[in-house]
């Protein structure tokens, strides 16, 4: 091996280090503890290191939210997988997308930290598309067996989308204790706005 490849070899191995320590310290002490000198000392390096491979705590951060968004967008492939009707993969999905909340906590509250992903953030960043675009094939399905086929194919994603993170972040909040109940919450809505775009 080359100096050339030893040194990329140990500048990936670095970049593994820090990622795998800041998600020990987001685990152990949430995402807002995060910061480029606390995992500076954990790593055992000095900052500039850390900058050398992520220019702030945000691209870190952004790393997490792009894996996440890959286990989300294979979580809804697999539910989707399962059914042939759209209505049917609408509501698999719905249950995917509950799971995987509750599976990842930390992922996903670093994905929608600051709410559902704008339309900006869905062009730019590869992982939130994809799960985008799962959402929107099952939608489109649906809408192309209803009684109107004009209707907005990006509005009833985002309608869909905002359901289940409100019903996710409801659930965080104010019901942890009753699972039975946030449950047949998320079925019913998802089940009214799967009669709503059918109709």
């Amino acid at each position: 091996m080359g100096i050339s490849e030893r040194k990329q070899r140990q500048m990936e191995e670095v970049r593994a280090t820090i990622l795998k320590q800041s998600w020990q310290i987001v685990k152990d002490e949430g995402w807002q503890s995060l910061s480029i000198r606390k995992i500076a000392d954990a790593i055992e390096y000095s900052t500039p290191v850390v900058y050398r491979h992520f220019e702030s705590k945000d691209a870190i951060l952004e790393e997490f939210s792009r894996e996440g968004y890959a286990l989300l967008a294979d979580k809804l492939c697999c539910a989707k997988a399962d059914h042939s009707s759209p209505d049917q993969q609408l509501l698999a999905m719905s249950y995917a997308y509950w799971e995987f909340a509750k599976q990842h906590p930390k992922h996903y509250q670093i994905m929608y930290g600051l709410g559902i992903p704008t339309c900006e953030m869905v062009q730019e960043i590869d992982e939130i598309k994809q799960v985008s675009d799962i959402l929107n094939e099952s939608i489109a399905a649906a809408i192309k067996l209803s009684k109107n086929p004009d209707v907005d194919i990006h509005l009833k994603r985002t309608t869909f989308w905002s359901i289940l993170h409100g019903l996710v972040a409801i659930s965080a909040i104010s019901a942890p204790g009753c699972p039975e109940k946030a449950l047949l919450t998320l079925e019913d809505a998802t089940k009214g706005f799967i009669k709503a775009l059918m109709n």
